[in-house]
């Protein structure tokens, strides 16, 4: 059976199509649920200095620093960009409770690579990230798209708190999932799903218009020793900052993945939201183990065999999940957006 195309932002997207890019005239509606996190810091920033998209706000999650730290950090990086856009901060652990996983091994104790930054002078909003995503999907219903770079924890809770919140969403990219590759938190499981697997099932099962970005595609896409030292050595307006931040990071990709350099996930996932023709696409139904060895194992259902019998994946939607990438295409873009004064 040949893979099912899927339209994207008004693309048509497909293993085998021809991808030509459409930008929109108005810029895109885009809420970022975040976890920064160095990379994610990458991606905000990127974010800021693209015409391509309106920033309605943050949204913050556990991850790569905990919930109140991420809310910290995504201050500091609006303060320090001059974005005056709500954060709000989401939830402190998975839905089913207990105590999340941190990476601050990968991002620092502050999240921010140690270097402890002034802390921000304006608050996050009184909304919970839940009841920011609802009201704006709701006010805005086909118009916001949401960027989802850390556990899926806060969909799910907006996903269950408005039966009508994945109709109304235009489209949820999420980074996550390594399909048919090995995981980074161990050979099963990619870190944002692990991190709250039962939250990315109930995602990934909702019906909304989903693309998928896993680390199968993410770890093509490197920022080299090279690239580091040419964003230090830049004019681009974020480039100090960021640069300290990274040298953390590098150190920890040398030591645990014996990679002179980074991996730029969160980056690679804005990329897919403004620059969808740079990746091409392969549409399925995606279940997440949820118990058990494999716990946050990604799975797609490619739609090459007709079951005999219902299954686990029967009767959901499909999702877009990414299949290839044009790594130098989103790596000038990535750099474009970085090192530009």
């Amino acid at each position: 059976m040949a893979p099912e195309l899927n339209n994207i932002n008004g693309v048509t997207n497909g293993v085998d199509s021809d991808i030509k890019f459409v930008s929109s005239v108005n810029p895109e509606k885009l809420i970022i649920d975040t976890d920064p996190g160095i990379d994610d810091s990458m991606a905000i920033m990127m974010a800021f200095r693209s015409p391509e998209v309106e920033i309605l706000g943050l949204t913050t999650i556990f991850g790569n620093a905990a919930t109140e730290d991420a809310t910290r950090n995504a201050l500091v990086l609006c303060e320090i960009a001059g974005q005056h856009i709500p954060v709000a901060e989401g939830s402190h652990e998975p839905l089913k409770g207990g105590k999340p996983r941190i990476a601050d091994f990968v991002h620092g104790k502050d999240g921010l690579g140690n270097l402890f930054l002034p802390s921000p002078k304006a608050n996050k909003i009184e909304k919970s990230a839940c009841e920011f995503l609802v009201e704006k999907v709701s006010e805005y219903p086909g118009e916001v798209s949401v960027l989802a770079l850390g556990p899926l924890t806060n969909i799910a809770l907006a996903i269950k708190s408005d039966s009508s919140f994945a109709s109304k969403v235009k489209r949820i990219v999420v980074l996550g999932g390594a399909f048919f590759a090995l995981g980074n938190v161990n050979p099963a499981a990619e870190a944002n799903i692990h991190g709250d697997p039962e939250a990315a099932d109930i995602v990934f099962t909702s019906g909304a218009n989903i693309v998928v970005v896993g680390i199968n595609i993410t770890t093509q896409v490197q920022f080299t020793d090279a690239d580091l030292l040419a964003l230090k050595e830049s004019k681009g307006k974020y480039a100090p900052l960021l640069s300290d931040m990274c040298k953390f990071y590098r150190d920890w990709h040398v030591k645990s993945d014996g990679v002179h350099g980074i991996f730029l996930h969160d980056p690679v996932s804005f990329v897919a939201v403004v620059r969808p023709d740079l990746f091409t696409y392969k549409t399925g139904v995606v279940r997440v183990e949820t118990q058990g060895l494999c716990v946050g194992h990604t799975l797609m259902d490619q739609g090459l065999k007709r079951w005999n019998t219902s299954n686990p994946w029967t009767g959901y939607s499909p999702v877009s999940v990414a299949w290839t990438v044009n790594v130098d295409g989103v790596l000038n873009h990535v750099r474009e957006l970085l090192m530009k004064p």
